[in-house]
């Protein structure tokens, strides 16, 4: 307990504010590091997995890909990266580490959510006139949304937790606490750089949480409904007609 005290006592020294490394610059840093990782992440993952959720193709080479991006370590990943592009450009490595981690948890919520989407709606949209493309973007895309939610929650919060180590390649965020503590043996510090970090991995996923709430009240029960087998014939039902006419 008296741990915890020295760490909350660390946090609200006045120093934290006007020091060395004011906690408001660090918290700016690690933001701005997973803000930009998830950007990038959800620039490459989105639409590959819209690409195969509606064509079903290629989603057990995904799913091969993501086990292997997220099996790979971490520290020795960005430790290589930053000695293949120079210590002057670590920010680089350190951004393409995180990407790596991002990746396959946003590319599995995207294509997990086209998939999910209940078939026959997309073939009534399919019926109507609807091209392919009309099809993914106003029909899939929209219904699937809570999943694609849920998979760039995922992969914010796993970025936090691996920007720690921007920390170890000179970049600061919130894991110089951590770093510096362990080095100098004040534990005050370094268990109060890990407060901060995991309020502010909840404070994120707060966020997250509240918007795929809002996406599926949105679009009703969302497409978690089960997909039927492709050789159904079912009309619609009332749900799945208002929902339809409500995407176009």
């Amino acid at each position: 307990m008296n741990l915890f005290q020295d760490a909350l006592a660390w946090l609200t020294d006045p120093e934290r504010s006007s020091g060395p490394n004011p906690l408001v610059d660090r918290i700016g840093e690690h933001l701005w590091y997973t803000v930009l990782a998830l950007v990038v992440s959800a620039l490459i993952a989105i639409p590959l997995g819209y690409l195969i959720g509606h064509t079903g193709r290629g989603r057990q080479l995904a799913v091969l890909g993501s086990g292997a991006a997220r099996a790979l370590p971490s520290l020795g990943l960005l430790t290589i990266f930053t000695l293949l592009v120079g210590v002057g450009n670590a920010q680089v490595a350190a951004i393409a580490v995180f990407v790596i981690l991002g990746v396959p948890s946003i590319l599995a919520g995207a294509y997990a959510g086209v998939e999910a989407v209940d078939r026959t709606v997309v073939d009534a949209a399919r019926a109507m006139g609807m091209t392919e493309t009309q099809i993914l973007f106003r029909v899939e895309a929209p219904l699937g949304l809570p999943l694609l939610l849920g998979g760039l929650r995922s992969a914010a919060l796993q970025i936090i937790a691996t920007a720690v180590l921007a920390a170890y390649v000179g970049l600061g965020g919130l894991g110089i606490y951590i770093q510096r503590g362990i080095s100098l043996r004040t534990y005050d510090e370094m268990l109060g750089g890990a407060i901060l970090i995991v309020l502010l991995a909840l404070a994120v996923d707060a966020l997250f949480a509240i918007g795929e709430w809002v996406a599926r009240r949105a679009i009703g029960s969302g497409p978690t409904r089960s997909r039927p087998h492709p050789d159904r014939t079912e009309p619609l039902t009332t749900d799945q007609q208002s929902t339809l006419e409500e995407i176009r």
